[in-house]
């Protein structure tokens, strides 16, 4: 019962937005703030790991320390460019995704770096 409940909540305040004048407007300006705040809690994330994981990261070598953050580096550029990367179509698309595999796989091989035992 709850569930519904809930369910027609969410279904009432989304007639709102489609129903009322502006409401298109508001749901921009929302979809807007949570991504600022999704963002935004990612690189507070970041932030925390860094942190916590400072004299770790300072451990690695100089190639596993390039290859990280050229790795976050270039997933953040991927994030951001994401809107035009989608425009191209499909070309787009498929760069896109090969552009994050290319960041976590870089992100991968540090770990399998640092992790390995010699």
């Amino acid at each position: 019962m709850k569930n519904a409940r809930n369910f027609g909540i969410v279904l009432v305040a989304a007639l709102l937005l489609v129903l009322l004048p502006g409401g298109g407007t508001a749901l921009e300006v929302a979809l807007t703030l949570l991504t600022v705040a999704f963002f935004a809690a990612i690189g507070f994330f970041g932030y925390r790991l860094y942190r916590e994981y400072s004299f770790t990261l300072d451990s690695l070598g100089d190639r596993e320390r390039l290859v990280l953050y050229s790795s976050i580096g270039l997933a953040l550029l991927t994030f951001v460019a994401g809107q035009r990367l989608f425009a191209s179509g499909g070309a787009g698309f498929l760069l896109w995704l090969a552009l994050l595999g290319l960041a976590s796989y870089g992100v991968f091989w540090v770990y399998r770096q640092a992790t390995r035992y010699e």
